[in-house]
């Protein structure tokens, strides 16, 4: 019974997403293939950066907070991820979003070194709210 109704929550899962990607009203940003690739391993890598900053707010260590923040998803990072190359493809708008993104994180980080657990906990959703913006606005594919 159990692997019938698992079985059923994945065919849910596959309809539906079948369905949003036939209706995918998304603009369509063209980047080619190595930057494709690139930004593709930025967005894996300031999902992980976000995750591993939610853990260690868990435990209360905002030292590495502030540095995962500030490293690897605010203006410092900006270098790192090679965004200079990357925001030439992206329409002004894109852009626009991911900077407020970086912005976010910076002021996040700057928020997490006073020591105080909840106001910075209050200033992540700045940071995911960018990035739910531009996701929810733009696909590469």
């Amino acid at each position: 019974m159990k692997n019938i109704i698992k079985l059923s929550i994945v065919v849910a899962l596959l309809t539906v997403t079948l369905a949003y990607a036939e209706n995918d009203t998304r603009q369509l940003v063209k980047f080619p293939e190595m930057m494709q690739e690139h930004m593709m391993s930025n967005m894996r890598d300031h999902l992980l950066a976000i995750n591993e900053i939610l853990v260690h707010m868990s435990t209360g260590n905002l030292d590495s907070v502030v540095e995962i923040a500030e490293k690897r998803l605010g203006i410092s990072s900006l270098k790192l991820h090679g965004a200079s190359h990357i925001a030439e493809f992206m329409p002004k708008e894109m852009r626009e979003i991911g900077m407020s993104m970086h912005r976010a994180a910076s002021r996040f980080a700057i928020k997490a070194e006073e020591g105080e657990l909840l106001p910075a906990y209050q200033m992540l959703n700045e940071i995911t709210s960018a990035c739910v913006a531009c996701h929810m606005s733009y696909r590469i594919r």
